[in-house]
């Protein structure tokens, strides 16, 4: 290899690929996206129908702090590409027992909330938030900001110094049991896990942090939902130099360090160095010869996929008064949810689920006078979808929502889109239909996920939600930066030799 080699192609345009290829860019290398959809955005992707327009994945715009210094380390700042409004109550929880409850951004409000289901729980809230910013503010500058993808990075003392006091081992569960006992400030506390594709009993202490971000950090909407971070992020890339090639699929990656060789639809297109932000698994299973795999098939086999999902997208006629921008729809005892996603799949009928209502708070997602929102269920990854499973299922979601919210859609959808684990693998050819990637248990947290380098061939390189730190959007553009970061130090150095 020489150190002139400029060329970077970044296989998928989620928002770890798009966040790689923006730093590549600044650093001053000729950078392309290609992405297989017709759209950027990966996973954050649009579905836009007769005036409704809705975010097809994630819809959570939390860690403002992570996307203010992702553009500020571009001397640029969100606001120059998207408004933010803060939302108030953060969420609304529908409990199937007929309780409900808002969490809102006011903390002492949360505190007589907390204290009402449980005498000394106001106190227990406080001194759990402060743990969990102690957790998040080492935890963010010192095991996720910078990276640490190996076992040996741990062994210094910067580390030791900082991981005192904190929770690697013992689980959500048995953390959150130490603070409260009521099931339903349990639950509060741990919906989060969804978010990062675990339960409460498979997801590390550590994630504790999450409740920082959710109540002393605050719930936005950016301006045009998580689609206009989407199209922020790219303006941005495009000033900074990034070309993008939407609805071109790469089928095969041939070569090596310098001489790369991607199939694409419109022939082969070649580049010095390629970043892959397609699912992990099937990039080297499918892409890759069987010589240039890091992992066998037994590996991906091995792993702990998060969640797929059963997505409904509806627009309707009318209001939706009853919800919230946000709401979670829980069981009492969500338990058996959990044990139907990880332990014995099936499709769960007593169902944990959230609604996104963008129309509570946005009203260019529907015509005048409609709502705007989609269902999110977990469910098990890799179950079959069938168009007869889809439709049972459907209506027992509908029954469900209308029993436990008052919010009956079943006569007043004009826009109906059911998206789920079929569809998952055949957009993002997603190992399993998973919509997150690997989830974050003790097994696969830090050095245990897979890495940015490639250690079979030299100059592929990985980022998203697959590697370090992990699933969610802050987390991918976090991603984005540690596999520039990777693929810059190796650029002075020679080509391993094969």
């Amino acid at each position: 290899m020489s150190s002139d080699e400029r060329s970077v192609v970044v296989i998928g345009g989620g928002f770890g690929g798009l966040s790689t290829a923006c730093y590549l860019a600044d650093a001053g290398l000729d950078v392309t996206v290609v992405e297989k959809n017709d759209q950027l955005g990966g996973r954050a992707s649009r579905l836009e129908r007769d005036g409704f327009r809705f975010d097809m994945g994630p819809s959570w715009y939390l860690m403002p702090d992570v996307f203010e210094r992702f553009f500020g380390q571009f001397d640029r700042a969100p606001e120059e590409y998207y408004e933010l409004e803060h939302l108030d109550p953060h969420y609304r929880i529908f409990f199937k027992d007929g309780d409900r409850v808002d969490v809102s951004g006011d903390l002492q409000r949360t505190r007589e909330l907390f204290e009402s289901y449980e005498t000394g729980a106001g106190e227990a809230f406080d001194a759990y938030l402060d743990r969990a910013e102690e957790t998040y503010e080492i935890g963010m500058e010192h095991f996720v900001y910078t990276d640490r993808p190996r076992f040996r990075d741990y062994l210094d003392w910067d580390v030791v110094k900082n991981a005192r006091g904190l929770t690697f081992l013992g689980s959500m569960q048995d953390h959150v049991e130490e603070y409260f006992d009521h099931p339903k400030l349990q639950q509060i506390m741990q919906y989060t896990l969804v978010f990062l594709g675990g339960s409460p009993t498979n997801t590390p202490a550590l994630y504790n942090l999450m409740s920082h971000v959710d109540f002393n950090l605050g719930v936005y909407y950016p301006e045009g939902g998580l689609g206009g971070v989407v199209d922020g992020i790219a303006e941005m890339g495009s000033e900074l130099g990034v070309e993008y090639r939407t609805g071109t699929p790469v089928s095969a990656i041939r070569g090596e360090r310098g001489d790369f060789r991607l199939t694409t639809p419109d022939g082969p297109s070649g580049t010095d160095l390629v970043v892959s932000d397609a699912d992990y698994a099937h990039t080297e299973q499918e892409l890759l010869r069987p010589e240039d795999r890091q992992y066998d098939e037994s590996y991906w086999a091995d792993r702990t996929y998060a969640p797929s999902a059963f997505l409904m997208y509806l627009g309707v006629e009318g209001g939706l008064d009853e919800l919230e921008h946000h709401t979670l729809v829980l069981p009492t005892d969500w338990e058996a949810h959990f044990t139907e996603i990880f332990d014995d799949p099936g499709w769960p009928e007593d169902p944990a689920y959230y609604v996104c209502v963008p129309s509570k708070t946005d009203d260019t997602v529907a015509p005048e006078g409609h709502g705007n929102l989609f269902v999110l269920v977990p469910i098990a990854p890799g179950l079959k979808d069938d168009s007869e499973t889809r439709e049972w299922y459907r209506d027992l979601v509908l029954d469900d929502l209308a029993e436990h919210t008052g919010t009956d859609l079943r006569d007043r959808i004009v826009v109906e889109e059911l998206f789920s684990v079929s569809d998952f693998g055949e957009r993002y050819n997603a190992r399993e239909g998973t919509a997150l990637g690997l989830a974050h248990t003790l097994r696969q947290t830090g050095p245990l996920r897979p890495g940015h380098r490639s250690s079979a061939l030299d100059g592929l390189y990985f980022t998203g939600s697959y590697t370090t730190p992990g699933i969610g959007v802050p987390m991918c553009l976090i991603s984005g930066e540690h596999t520039a970061d990777a693929l810059m130090e190796d650029l002075p150095r020679a080509a391993a030799p094969r």
